[in-house]
């Protein structure tokens, strides 16, 4: 009797096929609450969707509640969880984005002609946000598991645009061509003593390098603060650029991986960090096989001192490019931004002082230390210093990753390194830092860019995402685009972010804005929501109404 009462309470028990299923995958591998995504990846992957009997049983072999597996598991965006009874998924998923560069190059239709000529019963197509492919708009990813390549490549021949994710890699520097330009000399020189710490994190101070994800802390300094910090430290790379119109990470990791596992190398040396993780954003297929690859050969190689590298894959979330959701995602839970104080340098991955980098940040340490801070800031336009990696998308002539220097103005940008405007477009806005740097018109086309450089103009280039408009685009339409991605992409942890990005979406759908109310939305964003990304959610529809004005005068 008594057992029959308790069975009755316990709530849902996993059955033996999903039991067994899961320790199947989980061979080989320690059950710890850290890797709960990595496990969740692993359904996904082997099922195309994770049932409820999955998340039972995996609650059970991890002992977790069930609730806890299921939040992590519904905070994910590329995790399908499908309850009982309802249909799963179809195994191959088409990406569509939405985002501004493929909105502008016709996204809609894209969705419209696969549609059409795709099996719906064998294939989903699904909008999803930016995809990090905005030089090739309008863009179609084709999965995000090389085990679907296959399949893929069956299908790629049937979308009329866009790249897929899961091709044939590009060619790449692996390790030995690496080594053969005298790669990882400069991490031996670390370890055979010839350089010291304090010389290394004085030459990267001397360099001025700020980070390049987007905050542009200084990269010397916060070397400096991590050595100083209790032990036993780490540092967590993050690759999770999800900001529309960003692509530089990709595009650099695609060509060069060793040159920034180098400089993560030497970072770690010279905090004396004794583990290192980087979390690669899931849609780039690529860029993990490749980092799977090159991990591998870096540790088979007994000539070179390493701490552990743990690779880690981030499933669909923009908020885990915010460093400490990144952190909590790293940890195995839903990426909700922390409280601060305490900063990550003090309490960051496991309760230890971590530091957190952008991937192009550590991309720069290798030219830095060899070829001296002097060189780094020689490259300086209109009164700034150093260089800087431009994702340049839109209405030009030749978009794609440009390296140019720090301060070039749009102006020189398009005319020097992009080839120009397209033919029958004329300049009539821009975003100089994605979604969130706001929307500057052409009038202000000679401002510098670079950071400190457009806060009088209610902006910031952040990751120095450039999406040039033409005549043909709309800043109101694109601003509504803006706010919607940041409505989908909110954690739902604060109020101001979570209920102020959906209020002002209902609100610019309107035919005509109601300026005064959004503008208390936007304050209310801007001032008490947790993280960067509700702080920066009303910079677009701002740009939108105090620089084209024109727009709202019907």
């Amino acid at each position: 009797m008594n057992k029959k009462i308790n069975n009755q309470f316990r709530g849902r028990e996993a059955d033996a096929q999903s039991r067994q299923a899961i320790t199947q995958l989980l061979e080989g591998m320690p059950r710890r609450r850290d890797l709960l995504i990595e496990f969740l990846h692993r359904l996904q992957d082997e099922y195309h969707h994770i049932s409820a009997d999955h998340i039972t049983a995996l609650a059970e072999e991890l002992k977790l509640s069930t609730t806890e597996v299921y939040e992590v598991a519904t905070f994910y965006h590329h995790f399908d969880v499908v309850k009982d009874q309802h249909p799963a998924p179809p195994e191959l998923t088409v990406r569509v984005c939405q985002s501004i560069t493929c909105e502008m190059y016709g996204a809609e239709h894209l969705m419209a002609e696969l549609e059409q000529q795709l099996p719906r019963h064998k294939v989903r197509i699904q909008p999803v946000p930016c995809v990090g492919r905005c030089h090739s708009a309008p863009v179609a990813v084709v999965g995000t598991n090389p085990a679907e390549q296959a399949t893929a490549k069956k299908i790629t021949a049937m979308i009329a645009r866009g790249e897929t994710a899961v091709t044939t890699l590009r060619p790449y520097i692996t390790l030995d061509a690496y080594r053969r330009t005298a790669g990882y000399q400069l991490l031996k020189k670390c370890h055979d003593g010839d350089l010291t710490r304090a010389y290394v994190i004085s030459q990267m101070q001397a360099a001025g390098l700020r980070g390049l994800g987007g905050a542009g802390f200084p990269a010397g300094k916060k070397w400096d603060i991590l050595s100083q910090q209790k032990k036993p430290r780490l540092i967590a790379v993050n690759i999770d650029e999800g900001e529309p119109g960003t692509f530089k990470d990709r595009y650099y990791l695609e060509r060069d991986p060793h040159r920034l596992l180098e400089g993560v190398l030497i970072a770690a040396w010279a905090i004396e960090a004794e583990a290192i993780y980087m979390y690669l954003r899931d849609e780039y297929a690529e860029c993990r096989q490749i980092m799977q690859h090159e991990l591998a050969a870096l540790a088979n190689d007994k000539t070179l001192q390493t701490p552990q590298i743990i690779l880690r894959r981030g499933a669909g979330a923009y908020i885990c490019g915010e460093e400490s959701a990144m952190i909590e995602s790293i940890e195995g839970k839903r990426g909700m931004p922390r409280l601060r104080p305490p900063f990550v340098a003090e309490v960051g991955l496991f309760g230890k002082p971590t530091l957190e980098h952008n991937m192009e940040t550590l991309y720069w340490v290798r030219d830095i230390l060899e070829r001296g801070p002097a060189w780094f800031l020689s490259h300086g336009r209109n009164g700034r210093q150093g260089l800087r990696s431009f994702s340049v998308s839109g209405r030009i002539n030749r978009p794609g990753v440009h390296l140019a220097p720090a301060g070039i103005t749009l102006n020189e940008l398009i005319a020097e390194y992009c080839g120009g405007m397209l033919a029958g477009h004329q300049l009539y806005g821009y975003f100089p830092g994605g979604a969130s740097g706001g929307i500057l018109p052409a009038s202000l086309a000679d401002l510098p860019l670079d950071f400190d450089t457009l806060h009088e103009a209610g902006c910031f280039i952040g990751s120095a995402a450039i999406i040039v408009l033409s005549q043909h685009d709309s800043a109101r339409q694109l601003a509504l685009n803006c706010m919607r991605f940041f409505a989908h992409e909110s954690c739902g942890q604060c109020t101001p972010c979570r209920v102020g990005t959906a209020k002002a979406v209902k609100l610019m759908q309107r035919e005509k804005w109601d300026v005064a109310l959004l503008e208390e939305l936007c304050a209310a964003m801007a001032d008490a929501s947790i993280c960067g990304l509700g702080q920066a959610a009303p910079n677009p529809l701002r740009s939108a109404i105090n620089h084209f004005p024109q727009e709202f005068a019907k």
